[in-house]
């Protein structure tokens, strides 16, 4: 297993309490998504976010909003957008969210599709199906966070699809779960503990600007 340090919590640490963090920041990810329209800006997408958080109770945000649409969904974590790029009729978008409900961490992303655009939505669909192919892989076989990432790579490339090797999961808790130093969940050379890890996956497609985006809790 992996080492105590990593998985380290603090004395107010439930597991209840991160299920329903989880749940309340999946809630707020749909109620954002309910209010994307064609010709909404990024920033005009985390102004109704932040309103949506707030009508949920979020206690606070542990990471940025991220709203990446268009071109910008190839983009990581710490990459800015390409300013100006609006929603198209026929596009996609991808949210990612770090809440913080009760004193416990959500962490999740999923990427949609608006208008008719088949290529955006079988990138979107393979995000989702290769998470739970990896996910699965983790609960069947017991595998550590860099065989999962291994794995992932390798099931994109048969999907036809580009992973971004540059995006490899991570540790969440009572809120603030960095103090642990806990790492990338694709360099833990251990098998990650449920409910502790979120398990990331981006990918692009080989050749035209777009990509998707999922990511949850790693549960058994």
């Amino acid at each position: 297993m992996a080492s105590p340090s990593r998985e380290a919590v603090g004395p107010a640490f439930d597991p209840a309490l991160m299920q329903r963090a989880r749940e309340k920041t999946w809630a707020a990810l749909h109620g954002i998504r309910a209010r994307m329209r064609p010709g909404i800006s990024e920033d005009e997408a985390k102004a109704a976010a932040r309103e949506v958080c707030r009508e949920l109770g979020c206690e606070r945000l542990w990471h940025p909003l991220i709203i990446r649409i268009g071109t910008n969904t190839t983009k990581t974590y710490r990459q800015r957008s390409d300013p100006n790029v609006r929603l198209g009729e026929n596009d996609s978008y991808f949210i990612d969210l770090g809440l913080v409900f009760d004193g416990h961490e959500g962490d999740v992303g999923d990427t949609f599709v608006v208008g008719h655009a088949p290529q955006r939505q079988a990138c979107a669909d393979a995000a989702r199906a290769l998470f739970g192919e990896v996910a699965a892989a983790w609960r069947a076989q017991g595998l550590s966070g860099q065989a999962l990432y291994a794995f992932a790579g390798e099931r994109a490339a048969a999907m036809g699809w580009r992973l971004n090797h540059a995006i490899k999961g991570h540790r969440v808790g009572d809120f603030p779960h960095a103090i642990h130093k806990a790492g990338d969940l694709g360099d833990l050379p251990a098998p990650p503990s449920s409910g502790l890890w979120i398990l990331e996956i981006q990918i692009a497609h080989p050749t035209e600007p777009f990509g998707a985006f999922h990511e949850d809790l790693l549960s058994a």
